[in-house]
C-alpha cells in the first residue's frame, strides 16, 4: 500500500510540475506583449541615464548645459549628465548615432539636419524633434581695436576664424559673408572653437572671428578683460536682404557695454533650442520639458530671462516631441 501511494505522489508531482511550467510559458508570452505594447509608452523608470549634448566649454551651450542636468535630474529622477561637444551640427548626428539623447542646437541646423540640406545633404536626420525654444544665439563678427577691421570688407585677405567646417558657426559666417559679396576664398578661414578664437585674437594669430552664441559670450568676455573687443556691424540693408534669403534669422543688437563697446551693434540672430531624440517616451520627454520650463527661476546665465514656457514653441523648425507638446499645450 505505501509503495503505491508514493508512485502515486510522483505522478502527483509531475504532473504539477507540468501545469507550473505550463502556467510559466503563458506567462512570459504575455508578459513580452505586453512590452511590445508598451514600447511606445515607456517611463522614466525604465531609463537610468540620460546625456544632453552642449557645446564647447566657453560657449553659452555649456554654461546652461549644466543647470539644466542638474534640473533634469532633480525633477524626473534620472541622471543627466552635461558633455562638453562640438555643437549644434555635431549634435545632430550624435543623438542620430545614439550618443546622447538631448542636445543644444541652432534652430536653421535642426531645420538642415531634418531637410537633409546644406551639410546634411545626403544624410538626412530623421530621429529627432524639437523639445523646445531657448533664446536668440547672436552671430558675432568679434574682432580687435589693433586689427584695424571696421566693416566686413575689411576682411578680405584677413584670417578670419569661421567655425568648424560643418559647424554652425561656418554656415553663419558663410551667409554673412555670401551677403556682404565675399566667399570663404576671400578671407583666410581658420577653423576654431570659440576658446582657440579667443585666444588666436589675443595673440594676433588671427584678425577676426565668426562667434554664434548667446550674449554675453564667455569667450569673448575673457578676451575682453585683456584686449579692446570691437564687434563689427552689418551694413545697411544687409540684414533685411539676409532674412529675405534664409528666412531663420532674426534682427538682433549686441548693447553698448557688451564687452566694453561703446554702441549698440546691429547684427543677425538664429535661435538656440533643444533637440531629443523621437524615440524618447512620450512621459520622460514632459518631463524633461517640465523640469527645465518651470524652473525658469533657477537659470542663473543671463540667457535665463528668455527662456519661457509662453515662448517655447516659437520659430521652431522641426517636428515637437508630443512629450514636449503636452508641457506646452497644458501652460496655453
Amino acid at each position: 500500500m505505501k509503495k503505491k501511494q508514493f508512485r502515486l505522489l510522483i505522478l502527483l508531482s509531475a504532473f504539477a510540475l507540468l501545469i507550473l511550467a505550463a502556467c510559466g510559458a503563458d506567462s512570459g508570452t504575455g508578459s513580452k506583449d505586453s512590452n511590445k505594447g508598451d514600447s511606445d509608452s515607456a517611463s522614466s523608470d525604465k531609463l537610468d541615464f540620460l546625456n544632453l549634448l552642449t557645446g564647447g566649454t566657453q560657449g553659452t551651450y555649456y554654461a546652461l548645459g549644466g543647470t539644466f542636468a542638474d534640473l533634469i535630474s532633480k525633477e524626473t529622477g534620472v541622471k543627466t549628465t552635461a558633455e562638453v561637444s562640438q555643437a549644434s551640427a555635431a549634435n545632430m548626428t550624435a543623438l542620430q548615432d545614439g550618443k546622447g539623447e538631448i542636445a543644444f542646437v541652432q534652430s536653421d541646423i535642426a531645420y538642415y539636419a531634418t531637410e537633409g540640406t546644406e551639410m546634411f545633404d545626403g544624410k538626412k536626420i530623421d530621429s529627432i524633434a524639437a523639445l523646445g525654444a531657448l533664446y536668440p544665439e547672436t552671430v558675432q563678427l568679434v574682432t580687435t581695436e589693433a586689427s584695424g577691421i571696421k566693416t566686413y570688407a575689411d576682411l578680405k585677405g584677413k584670417k578670419v576664424s569661421v567655425g568648424a567646417p560643418g559647424s554652425g558657426t561656418y554656415a553663419n559666417a558663410e551667409q554673412l559673408l555670401e551677403i556682404h559679396g565675399l566667399a570663404m576664398d576671400d578671407i583666410k578661414a581658420q577653423n576654431l572653437d570659440f576658446g582657440e578664437s579667443a585666444d588666436g585674437l589675443q595673440s594676433g594669430q588671427i584678425d577676426a572671428a565668426f562667434i554664434t552664441a548667446g550674449t554675453p559670450t564667455g569667450a569673448v568676455e575673457a578676451l575682453n578683460a585683456t584686449t579692446k573687443v570691437n564687434i563689427i556691424g552689418m551694413d545697411a540693408g544687409k540684414a533685411d536682404e539676409l532674412i529675405a534669403k534664409y528666412p531663420y534669422y532674426a534682427k538682433d543688437t549686441v548693447k553698448a557695454g557688451t564687452y566694453g563697446i561703446a554702441n549698440d551693434t546691429e547684427t543677425v540672430s538664429v535661435l538656440a533650442m533643444l533637440a531629443v531624440k523621437k524615440d524618447l517616451p512620450e512621459d520622460v520627454v514632459y518631463s524633461m520639458t517640465k523640469a527645465i520650463y518651470d524652473n525658469t527661476d533657477k537659470i542663473s546665465h543671463a540667457k535665463g530671462a528668455f527662456i519661457k514656457a509662453e515662448t517655447g514653441l516659437q520659430g521652431i523648425s522641426i517636428d515637437v516631441h508630443p512629450g514636449a507638446q503636452k508641457y506646452f499645450d497644458e501652460k496655453k
